[in-house]
């Protein structure tokens, strides 16, 4: 394998973005070490704000008991802080092996302008699918590996209870199986013309059809579960894909969930669901999930965009409500004073 490089900069930092307190962010210089044999150096070229997660971590939410599941593949530094998180990151390769140079890339890394990881981290981002769409591939791995849970069938009557990016994400996965039913519940009336700009039926929650095979709960909120047990059919299955962090649920256990033998089953991306995990890789379930992205119609999930410094403020405005994007995009600059070629 031959190694080489571009004109490498003179200066080999890097910028990052770490939450240092609850609720409080700021952007970080680091140094960078040259890549090794099997490793290469990637910019940045956008990354997007997986704002469910991100701001559990923003916040200083994570339990500590599940501090340690809850790390990300590149993360640094410990819950609850400082610590540099994220997963959405897709970048070009400027230093490595020769067929890799030039590559656009996808990685499961933080918010950072250049960084160096094994190649084994790195998805290939397919022709079809623009740099800027890429960012979406961790989201489409969540849902994927959430069908590979459920494992919809033919004539299936389907629900997903939440219109927000994972629930969108699995909602537009699923446009694709022969339901006999698909709708997303979602209690916003303003996300109809996005839901429906994915093909999917966007209805209120007490509009909903009962008697669903899977439902698919996607909201985060107590309500949004309790309303999924009751969209589920008798002996139906709830794949629970919200994460609460620190947060109790209360949910109506005592009504009709033991009579109607409903069941609760949690997905989570840290591992390829049971029923693939002997046939699968993580890597394999990337360069799918990546590959789904060519269509288009993903551009509806990117509802805005920021450059990379006013990352900071980007975080408030999310966790103040100022901002109430889907997946905010953030833009990195091409070259950064100091590493001129």
């Amino acid at each position: 394998m031959t190694f080489t490089r571009q004109a490498p900069p003179h200066t080999q930092t890097a910028s990052a973005y770490w939450t240092v307190g609850p609720c409080r962010g700021e952007l970080r210089s680091e140094e960078l070490p040259a890549p090794r044999e099997g490793e290469a150096l990637v910019r940045a070229l956008c990354s997007g704000v997986s704002r469910g997660t991100e701001l559990v971590v923003h916040g200083a939410r994570v339990p500590p008991r599940i501090a340690k599941e809850m790390r990300a593949p590149h993360q640094s530094g410990e819950f609850p802080s400082p610590v540099k998180f994220g997963y959405l990151s897709v970048g070009i390769v400027e230093e490595g092996p020769r067929d890799w140079i030039g590559q656009k890339v996808f990685c499961l890394h933080p918010h950072q302008d250049r960084y160096v990881v094994p190649l084994t981290s790195l998805t290939r981002i397919p022709d079809g699918v623009p740099a800027r769409r890429a960012v979406l591939t961790g989201i489409a791995e969540i849902a994927l590996n959430a069908l590979w849970e459920a494992g919809p069938r033919l004539g299936d009557r389907i629900a997903v209870v939440g219109a927000g990016l994972v629930g969108g994400m699995t909602a537009a996965l699923l446009r694709g199986f022969p339901l006999g039913r698909l709708q997303l519940v979602e209690t916003d009336p303003g996300k109809r013309g996005f839901v429906e700009s994915l093909g999917v039926d966007f209805v209120l929650p007490g509009e909903a059809s009962q008697d669903c095979d899977i439902v698919f709960h996607c909201s985060a909120t107590d309500e949004g579960l309790a309303r999924s047990l009751e969209l589920a059919g008798d002996e139906g299955e709830i794949i629970e894909m919200s994460w609460y962090g620190d947060r109790p649920v209360s949910l109506p256990l005592g009504e009709d969930f033991h009579a109607r033998r409903l069941s609760i089953r949690a997905s989570q991306v840290g591992v390829v669901a049971r029923s693939r995990r002997h046939r699968r890789t993580t890597s394999e379930r990337l360069e799918l999930a990546v590959s789904l992205l060519r269509d288009p119609v993903f551009d509806a999930f990117l509802t805005g965009e920021s450059p990379f410094e006013e990352l900071p403020a980007v975080f408030d405005g999310l966790e103040n409500g100022e901002l109430d994007d889907l997946c905010r995009v953030i833009n990195y600059p091409p070259t950064r004073e100091g590493n001129q070629d």
